[in-house]
């Protein structure tokens, strides 16, 4: 009886130590998301563009919208 208590302890102590060695090895590894994420460039020319159509789009709406009299 005593000698099925040490086997049984023995047996969940091994699988414990298993889990946790798993664990380390996941938690050690880096991430493949951050190891190949791409530097950001910030591009001003596209930024420009981008901002000048929004601007453009703006003033079209106010003169679609409310007519000449914002336009002046």
């Amino acid at each position: 009886m005593d000698e099925n208590k040490k086997k049984i302890a023995a047996a969940i102590s091994a699988v414990t130590r298993y889990i946790q060695q798993e664990e380390e090895i996941i938690y050690t590894q880096p991430s493949p998301a951050a190891a190949h994420a791409p530097s950001v460039k910030l591009g001003l020319w596209g930024l420009s563009g981008r901002q000048a159509q929004m601007q453009m789009r703006n003033l079209m709406q106010m003169k679609a919208f409310h007519g000449a009299r914002f336009m002046k």
